[in-house]
């Protein structure tokens, strides 16, 4: 198992090394609120956008193409700060804010999922929407240093790692474990930065 594992990481293309790499650079970056998190995930999006075009992961493929458009946003919301043009500080979502989010989340995945499901040949519609949408919420969620965000790419990891070794992108897969660890660690780090905030005067 670990053998043929190891013989199938070895033959994944150069592509996928590529925007594997540059996905593990965004998230390390990203867990040290650093700015260059956004350009380089900017180039992993890109080059996903061509290797789940050629896995079918239809899904997948147009979340990167948002991914992009976000990228762009998050890196300038993070640039230009908050209403007083401070640095963004790690802070909690409001309730509110949650509950719209959630009920975008459910008719978001329905839509997707329905979509894919009737007019495409995409495999796992139900499973890559549920990815897609929660991954774009999160996304949203970092643009703005909200700690939630961890919480959902946790989720988010565990579900990709299946899918994607279930499509055998298993480079794909390894990143992800790697992204779920990244994630555990981020959200840590983001507790501790928050606590500290909170108890600032």
């Amino acid at each position: 198992m670990i053998e043929t594992l190891i013989s199938q990481i070895a033959a994944t293309s150069a592509l996928e090394w590529g925007a594997a790499l540059t996905g593990f650079a965004c998230v390390w970056l990203t867990v040290r609120e650093h700015m260059a998190c956004w350009p380089t995930g900017l180039v992993s999006a890109a080059l996903y956008v061509v290797v789940f075009f050629k896995s079918r992961l239809y899904a997948d493929m147009g979340l990167q193409g948002v991914f992009i458009a976000l990228q762009i946003y998050g890196w300038l919301a993070w640039a230009r700060g908050d209403d007083d043009h401070e640095p963004l500080v790690v802070s909690r979502t409001p309730p509110r804010t949650r509950l719209a989010l959630l009920a975008m989340f459910a008719a978001g995945t329905a839509l997707l999922a329905h979509t894919l499901y009737r007019y495409t040949d995409a495999s796992l519609p139900w499973v890559d929407s549920t990815q897609t949408v929660m991954s774009l919420i999160a996304q949203y969620l970092l643009s703005f240093k909200r700690i939630e965000n961890w919480m959902l790419w946790i989720v988010v990891d565990v579900i990709s790692i299946w899918m994607y070794q279930y499509k055998a992108l298993y480079l794909t897969a390894v990143l992800y474990a790697v992204f779920l660890c990244l994630a555990v660690q981020g959200l840590r780090r983001w507790q501790r930065v928050l606590a500290a905030v909170e108890d600032t005067p």
